[in-house]
């Protein structure tokens, strides 16, 4: 059986899928791009704050699941420029702590709304 996840502190989907499912004691998220839920507009094209939006998304989506951040298992991160590997692992540390998440950072051609980063994470319930 699995748990719906929808918290007014992430954006609302955009299509035909939820913010996240619980299953099994695992959280799965949808891919989040940095849009502030407080406004629903997308942030101005500045990687670190739109790096930053999009880690808040993610960690009000666990909140809301009852669990945190520090509990991802697995981290996707698409980029439209992989030049700004080193500014992921900079804001990365400020929301994590060792143990790290298992990790991909994958360059794409495009992302929606033209966003310059989008992430989905696998989190652990505890």
């Amino acid at each position: 059986m699995k748990k719906i996840i929808d918290t007014e502190n992430a954006p609302s989907a955009i299509g035909t899928y939820s913010q996240a499912v619980v299953h099994n004691g695992v959280l799965y998220t949808s891919g989040q791009i940095p849009i502030d839920p407080q406004t629903d507009k997308m942030l101005e094209d500045d990687f670190r704050k739109q790096t930053h939006q999009v880690f808040r998304n993610l960690q009000s989506i666990a909140i809301a699941a009852n669990t945190s951040l520090q509990n991802t298992l697995k981290l996707n991160i698409f980029v439209q420029d992989l030049s700004n590997f080193a500014t992921i692992n900079e804001i990365m540390a400020e929301y994590f702590a060792q143990p790290y998440p298992a990790r991909a950072a994958i360059e794409v051609a495009g992302l929606p709304k033209n966003a310059m980063i989008e992430m989905d994470a696998i989190i652990a319930i505890k």
